[in-house]
């Protein structure tokens, strides 16, 4: 089984049944290598203790087989049978083969000297019994009785060198073994504590396993019941590795980031709803404001006695259907007034508002107020405050082309841009300093500046109105290229604007 390990800042990919696994494997290698040491070490000594007394048993091995010889040899010569031949020769073969073993160089061991010496016998001997056997097989009596008895002085010769090698090897095997024995012991003492401490090993490296799974699960059910008993303020728990403990405690502090993030945006939305709610009470109060001040207007002793008297010429110099068309747009503007000064309303019933606006003014003025349009139809849909576009239609008349020596002109335009509907209302009259445009953004132009021959409605109001219904502080500019050079407002209302109940 191959089991891949990841490193992620200093902690491990393992899952915790590999983990186990891991453990479970690697300390049975260690325990069967151990055994195998020891299985090791063990038939060393035993193949070390057979070695050791082996020489005594290859000399008892050539003492069988020498008596062997000679009995077969003796059997021969009394039966002279088939069967006796052949027992022999193979007797004197395994004596033969076994004698290959012997040691036949000089040395300084007397041991080493003794099994030459008990080879150089054995070859005379095995000499001396083949001719006893010719003799035997040839029939001459004499020679085979003078071999036999030759061969039999040295089979005593013999045996007594072998049984004295065989004493002197067993008292040399015999301190040998003393000496194995000991190392057998001492090796018996290494293993035991090779075992011991490769158990103990394992019970360690089985104890930190263990604390490495139960310690983060105890940190984590602690700092669960804290979170349930309603602290949020807990310190997140350290990962200190990816298995599956690991992998719920990061989601755990997940869960934890996730709580306080989403506690601090209810915060944030019950700020933003109560500023929300505060816009609306200033925007009523300026809605209100509007009103009264357009109430005012109505009544305004000028405005009533131009329009009436204007009227009561038209009716003299024309037939009553100009009157009507006349009297039907001041009804419309004043209905307007009346009706819309509560609501929002669509960009078209503004534009309406400003064609009996502009129509009423030319009445007045006998058509000395020129007026465009320049008016996308599709986006006339967008809702917006009322009385809006009234007062800064007034204010490029009164303050505009009203006192200028050419021709004004004034170009309502409906176009798009980006992600914007732009309203632009532009005259050519008689222009705004920076300085002008800077007092009207800044709403510090005097309510007295702005009083003779208006409504009452100021571009104050207007930009008050219009900025906290699209809750947007740029979306009223002014532009003029200086006196004399006109002046232009823009209206940026965004698409997204939805309907204001």
């Amino acid at each position: 089984m191959k089991v891949k390990i990841k490193k992620t800042n200093g902690r491990s990919n393992l899952t915790i049944q590999s983990k186990l696994i891991f453990v479970f494997i690697f300390t049975s290698i260690v325990i069967f290598i151990v055994n195998l040491f020891v299985y090791v070490n063990l038939n060393q000594m035993i193949s070390k203790i057979e070695e050791i007394y082996a020489s005594n048993v290859n000399l008892n091995d050539l003492t069988e087989a020498l008596s062997d010889v000679q009995v077969s040899m003796t059997d021969y010569l009394n039966t002279k049978s088939s069967d006796a031949i052949e027992q022999y020769y193979r007797s004197e073969q395994d004596y033969a083969n076994l004698l290959n073993d012997l040691n036949v160089t000089t040395t300084n061991s007397d041991m080493k000297l003794m099994e030459k010496g008990i080879k150089n016998m054995s070859d005379t001997y095995l000499t001396i019994t083949n001719e006893t056997v010719q003799s035997k097989r040839g029939r001459n009596v004499e020679k085979y009785k003078n071999s036999y008895e030759e061969a039999s002085t040295l089979f005593s010769y013999i045996n007594t060198y072998i049984y004295s090698l065989n004493n002197e090897q067993f008292k040399y095997n015999s301190g040998n073994y003393e000496v194995l024995l000991s190392s057998m012991r001492y090796s018996e003492v290494i293993s035991l504590s090779i075992l011991l401490a490769v158990a103990l090993c394992n019970t360690m490296i089985i104890i930190l396993m263990t604390r490495s799974i139960t310690n983060p699960l105890k940190e984590l059910a602690k700092i669960a019941n804290e979170v349930a008993g309603g602290r949020l303020d807990v310190e997140l728990l350290k990962i200190k590795s990816n298995d599956e403990v690991g992998v719920v405690a990061k989601a755990f502090n997940k869960m934890i980031l996730s709580i306080r993030e989403y506690i601090e945006q209810i915060r944030v939305r019950m700020e933003m709803e109560s500023a929300m709610k505060e816009k609306e009470l200033m925007m009523a109060t300026h809605l209100k404001d509007a009103q009264l001040k357009y109430l005012q207007a109505q009544i305004n002793p000028h405005f009533l006695f131009n329009t009436l008297n204007a009227g009561a010429q038209l009716a003299m110099m024309e037939d009553a259907e100009r009157t009507y068309v006349y009297i039907q747009n001041m009804a419309d503007f004043f209905r307007y007034n009346v009706k819309k000064n509560n609501d929002s309303v669509t960009l078209r019933e503004e534009v309406e508002l400003i064609d009996s606006y502009i129509y009423i003014l030319n009445v007045r003025f006998s058509g000395d107020i020129h007026f465009e349009k320049k008016i996308n139809q599709e986006l006339l849909d967008i809702k917006m405050p009322s009385m809006i576009l009234q007062p800064i239609v007034e204010n490029s008349v009164n303050y505009g082309i009203r006192n200028i020596d050419w021709e004004g002109l004034i170009t309502l335009s409906v176009y798009e841009e980006k992600d914007k509907i732009c309203v632009s209302i532009k005259d050519n009259g008689a222009g705004m300093t920076a300085e002008k445009i800077q007092q009207i953004m800044a709403k510090e132009v005097q309510q007295s500046e702005t009083a003779d021959h208006s409504n009452g409605v100021g571009l104050e109001n207007v930009i008050n109105r219009l900025q906290m219904f699209f809750n947007d502080e740029d979306i009223f500019t002014i532009q003029s290229e200086g006196e004399n050079k006109g002046s232009e407002v823009i209206i940026r209302l965004p698409k997204s604007k939805k309907e204001v109940s």
